[in-house]
């Protein structure tokens, strides 16, 4: 595969890398299963145990495994054509990937931070609405 090939399929690779970590660690549809890790990282009886339960709960670690699945499911190398590449690979992919998942919280954040003050002047025309239909 030539460079440029192999800097796309980074960029590309990295998003569904970063999609699966964020769903895992984040998202309503795993809350219950990374609950009981949380715990069980927080209240294991041995060290691997606990350290094992907090990868599902941290996106960089949990994307250093989501990235492992994808470079044997993909044979992914950067620059190299051995055992170097796959770890030139890996290693960029999680950074990449990382790098995706903090654009994505920032958005999330800036549109959470908009819908708050959103409701905010609503409910502060309701109020005067109100307010002016009882002085008529």
């Amino acid at each position: 595969m030539d460079i440029t090939n192999q800097i796309i399929w980074l960029f590309v690779l990295a998003i569904p890398i970063a999609c699966i970590s964020w769903t895992v660690t984040h998202e309503e549809i795993f809350k219950e299963p990374r609950e009981w890790c949380v715990k069980q990282s927080k209240n294991g009886r041995t060290l691997l145990g606990r350290k094992t339960f907090y990868l599902f709960t941290c996106e960089y670690c949990f994307s250093h495994y989501v990235t492992i699945a994808f470079l044997a499911l993909c044979n992914y190398k950067l620059f190299l054509n051995d055992y170097r590449g796959y770890i030139l690979a890996g290693f960029s992919l999680v950074f990449l990937a990382n790098v995706y998942m903090s654009l994505f919280a920032l958005l999330r954040q800036a549109i959470k931070k908009e819908k708050v003050e959103i409701e905010k002047i609503e409910s502060q025309t309701d109020i005067e609405t109100s307010l002016d239909n009882k002085k008529v």
